[in-house]
C-alpha cells in the first residue's frame, strides 16, 4: 500500500471516530456495491437500503439465500460510517443521497479495500452472452495450484440460464454463498458477507474449469477444476486429533470478567462438553455459532455444556473482549465465550496454546467431551447453510452424536463404544 494510500485510510478513519450522529439523507431502495480487489477486478454486491420504525437506516446485503441485515449508520456532514453487525469491519467515506465512496476497513487485520456504491436497480454481473455451458453439478478443485500449499475443494453449483449460485468446500469450511453468472465460457461469481470479500472468475468448459480467487486485496489464488460427481473431501471427524501421549483434552483461558476457566470447573463436571474453536472474524464459526445457539433454544433440558475458545485478530485483550461481547449480545449466545489468544488468529500459534491436538487447522473445529471427561470427537470446520445437503447431513450427524452422549445407559466402561 502506497504512501498516499495509507494517510488517506488514516484520515477516514479519524473521521469516522469524529462522527457525531447523524441522520443521513441516503434514498431507499436498490444499491450496487463494487469492492477493488485489485487494479483490474471489481466485486459487485447487491443490497437495499430501508427506514426502520425509528426512522434509521436499515442496509440488507444479499448473496444467493443469504441476508446480512446491518443497521448500524453514523453521519457527519457528508461522512458516513456503516458497522457490520457482528464483525469489527466498517465502511468509511462520504456520501451522496445516491452514491457511496470510501473503503472497507478492518483494522485489527490491517486491511482496506475501496469500496463505492449507487443506487438504482443493476445486476450484478452483465451477462453479455448466453451460458455456452451449464456448470451445475460438483466440481472436483483444487486451490493454490502448483504451490506446496495446494488444497482440495468441493465446488458445488446450480445454474439455471446464465444465473449461478452454489459454493466450494474445504476440509476447513465453505467459500460462502456464491452468486454470479455464467456468459459465454466465463464464470463470475461473488460474495461480501459483512467480513469475506470474495470474487471467484473462471474460463469454464463442459468438464472443467480455470480461475482465480480473490480475497480483498490480501491474496489472489489460481485455481482448476474437473467435474466429478463421485468426489468428496477427507472426513472431517478424522482431520484433527489429540497428539500420542495425550489422553484428555484440556484449557485455561479467561472470561470477560477477568476469571480463569477451565476444563476441570464444577461447570463442566459430569456431562458432555462441546468445546467450539472459533474466532469472533470467521464467518463459519458465525454458522456454526447459529446451529447451536439455535440447538441449545429448542432443547433447554438437555445438559451439555458448551463453551467456546476464541483466537482474535485484536491487538488488545480489550478489543478482543469486546468483540465477544458483541457476539454474544447480537446472537443471544447463552454459553461462555473464553479468550484464548488475542492479537493474532495465527494457527500455530494457537497450537501451542493446546498442545494436545495434532494442529489446529481449522477455524472453527469443536472437540466433543463425554460425561468421563473423554474426548469422543473431533470435528473439523463447519458445512453451513450455503452447502446444502452436505448440511443437512452435518444436522443429522450432530443430533446422533449428542444423543450419543447424553444416553443415561453410557457408563465409564461403555463410553469407548461411540
Amino acid at each position: 500500500m502506497t504512501r498516499i494510500r495509507l494517510a488517506m485510510l488514516g484520515l477516514l478513519i479519524l473521521m469516522a471516530s469524529c462522527k457525531k450522529e447523524g441522520k443521513g439523507n441516503l434514498k431507499i431502495g436498490h444499491w450496487l456495491g463494487t469492492m477493488e480487489v485489485s487494479e483490474s477486478q471489481m466485486l459487485p454486491f447487491e443490497f437495499t437500503i430501508s427506514q426502520n420504525d425509528e426512522g434509521g437506516y436499515v442496509m440488507k446485503v444479499y448473496n444467493a439465500e443469504e441476508v446480512v441485515e446491518i443497521d448500524e449508520f453514523t453521519f457527519d456532514g457528508d461522512s458516513i460510517d456503516i458497522r457490520m453487525p457482528i464483525f469489527e469491519g466498517h465502511i468509511v467515506g462520504t456520501y451522496t443521497a445516491t452514491e457511496i465512496t470510501g473503503e472497507f476497513i478492518e483494522e485489527s487485520k490491517e486491511r482496506s479495500v475501496p469500496f463505492r456504491a449507487v443506487h438504482g436497480p443493476q445486476d450484478r454481473f452483465d451477462a453479455e452472452k448466453p451460458a455456452d455451458v451449464n456448470i451445475s453439478g460438483i466440481w472436483e478443485t483444487y486451490f493454490k495450484v502448483n504451490t506446496e500449499d495446494e488444497y482440495p475443494a468441493k465446488g458445488i453449483f446450480m445454474q439455471n440460464g446464465n444465473e449461478v449460485k452454489g459454493t466450494f468446500r474445504t476440509n476447513t469450511g465453505d467459500y460462502r454463498y456464491l452468486e454470479g453468472v455464467v456468459t459465454g465460457d466465463s464464470m463470475k461469481l461473488s460474495a461480501f458477507d459483512g467480513s469475506h470479500v470474495f470474487l471467484f472468475l473462471a474460463q469454464v468448459t463442459d468438464s472443467t474449469l480455470d480461475g482465480k480467487f480473490y480475497s480483498g486485496q490480501h491474496s489472489i489464488q489460481e485455481f482448476l477444476g474437473a467435474r466429478n460427481e463421485a468426489f468428496e473431501l477427507p472426513d472431517s471427524n478424522e482431520l484433527t486429533y489429540l497428539r500420542e501421549g495425550y489422553d484428555k483434552f484440556d484449557f485455561t483461558f479467561p472470561n470477560s470478567e477477568g476469571q480463569m476457566v477451565g476444563l476441570d470447573d464444577p461447570v463442566f463436571q459430569g456431562k458432555p462438553v462441546l468445546i467450539q474453536i472459533m474466532g469472533t472474524w470467521c464467518t463459519n464459526c458465525l454458522d456454526e455459532t447459529r446451529f447451536y445457539v439455535d440447538f441449545i433454544k429448542n432443547n433447554p433440558d438437555l445438559d451439555v455444556q458448551f463453551v467456546g475458545l476464541a483466537f482474535e485478530y485484536s491487538k488488545t485483550e480489550e478489543k478482543a473482549f469486546e468483540g465477544i461481547n458483541r457476539l454474544k449480545e447480537r446472537e443471544d449466545v447463552p454459553y461462555p465465550i473464553l479468550l484464548a489468544q488475542y492479537g493474532t488468529s495465527n494457527k500455530q500459534k494457537a497450537n501451542e496454546k493446546l498442545p494436545m491436538l495434532n494442529h489446529i487447522l481449522s477455524y472453527p473445529t469443536t472437540i466433543y467431551i463425554d460425561k468421563f471427561g473423554k474426548v469422543k470427537k473431533i470435528h473439523t470446520g463447519f458445512n453451513g447453510p450455503a452447502t446444502g445437503k452436505k448440511f443437512i447431513e452435518f444436522k443429522e450427524e450432530f443430533n446422533k452424536t449428542i444423543q450419543e452422549l447424553t444416553a443415561p445407559q453410557e457408563t465409564e466402561e461403555n463410553s469407548e463404544a461411540i
